[in-house]
């Protein structure tokens, strides 16, 4: 796991990515959330897609309500980026398109367009 801080606009990101799965469950979220609170200090995380397991990405699977719950409920905002485009749920992708339209958890194409949401600079649209 690599983490850089980025300071934009007074706020302080957690730039994260990982070739491992960091996210598996809601422990391991709890985990991270943590661990870079206590690292960094930072309040805003940016993870990129692939150090997350891909039953996230499956609605039905309830996870991605469970973890997401935990990073408003800890005061993180919260954003993923890489790739979407191999997923075509509509639901999925209306799921995203919502997260983007409101302030604490973001699906970004790119660290650098995660950074930008979560420290306020840009509107973005996915």
């Amino acid at each position: 796991m690599k983490t850089e801080v980025i300071k934009k606009n007074n706020t302080e990101i957690a730039v994260i990515s990982s070739d491992k799965l960091l996210i598996t469950d809601v422990q391991s979220a709890l985990d991270l959330i943590m661990t870079v609170k206590y690292e960094t200090g930072c309040e805003n995380i940016a993870v990129n897609k692939g150090a997350i397991v891909d039953d996230f990405f499956v609605l039905s699977s309830c996870l991605a309500g469970e973890i997401l719950q935990k990073f408003i409920n800890y005061g993180v905002r919260f954003a993923i980026y890489g790739d979407f485009s191999k997923y075509t749920s509509k639901p999925l992708k209306d799921f995203m398109y919502e997260c983007n339209k409101g302030k604490d958890i973001y699906f970004q194409p790119t660290a650098y367009l995660a950074v930008d949401r979560l420290s306020g600079s840009t509107e973005n649209k996915m």
